[in-house]
């Protein structure tokens, strides 16, 4: 029997955790229960930027997942923010650190060839790696915007995302369109290269993004989502084939290391 492969997951940075209330790791146990579903063996990256012992970690399992959480330092993408915007970006409680230590797991991801799936602030953050920048605050920078901060409605669809036809994202779904969910209120701006954006909502928010084909053809799995498909796995097939997808490209993976 194959083994379950094992998928690395970075966590968000608490202020005050509940043992000793100091600064601690978090995550959902929500993604833990999509990787788990879908055959993979969750392990959590640890709080270090120390490149060599990420480098490791990279090495040793077979897919990497970068998480929800806290906004990114704009000074990684516009130096220059309008101080009205900038004082709506929540800064991370450790000084940056999970901005430096999430770069690093990108691109150690590229450069070992590991499949590789990005969700909310990992979409973001994705983006900004390959020298994109991203809307800061959506209510404020895009005109006509869609309401995408209902935290409230997590485990909802809440709009549409229209998806490219034969992207890898409509080829997992299996479809055209598909609902989300949305708790963020920044977004990529622009995709960089090599990324092409493959799902869109109304409002011309980017819901998902791609290797290009002559890019893609390097790695053995890039997914990159705003919306948080580990919320609606229980109850929506489309996303739970998210994880499905991701997890059997790090069983191909393990099968030929």
């Amino acid at each position: 029997m194959a083994s379950r492969p094992l998928i690395l997951v970075s966590p968000s940075i608490e202020k005050r955790g509940v043992e000793f209330h100091d600064l601690s790791a978090s995550l959902s146990v929500r993604y833990d229960y999509a990787v788990l579903h879908s055959g993979g063996i969750p392990v959590t990256v640890p709080t270090t930027t120390d490149r060599a012992v990420l480098a490791e970690c990279v090495r040793r399992v077979e897919g990497v997942l970068l998480t929800g959480g806290d906004d990114i330092n704009s000074d990684l993408y516009d130096a220059k923010l309008p101080a009205k915007i900038k004082k709506t970006v929540e800064q991370t409680p450790d000084g940056g650190a999970r901005d430096l230590r999430e770069l690093i797991l990108i691109e150690e991801a590229f450069r070992q060839r590991k499949p590789l799936l990005a969700i909310c602030r990992g979409h973001q953050l994705l983006n900004i790696a390959f020298g994109g920048q991203l809307v800061a605050d959506i209510r404020q920078q895009v005109k006509g915007a869609l309401n995408h901060q209902q935290l409230d409605r997590a485990f909802e669809l809440v709009h549409e995302a229209a998806l490219t036809p034969g992207s890898l994202l409509a080829k997992i779904a299996g479809r055209q369109v598909l609902g989300v969910n949305s708790s963020h209120h920044q977004a990529v701006q622009q995709t960089a290269e090599p990324f092409v954006a493959t799902a869109v909502s109304a409002d011309g928010i980017v819901e998902a993004m791609e290797l290009r084909p002559e890019a893609a053809r390097k790695m053995p799995f890039l997914l990159s989502v705003q919306f948080h498909p580990e919320r609606l796995t229980p109850r929506h097939a489309a996303h739970r084939k998210i994880f499905d997808a991701f997890v059997a490209a790090g069983r191909r993976n393990n099968k030929k290391s």
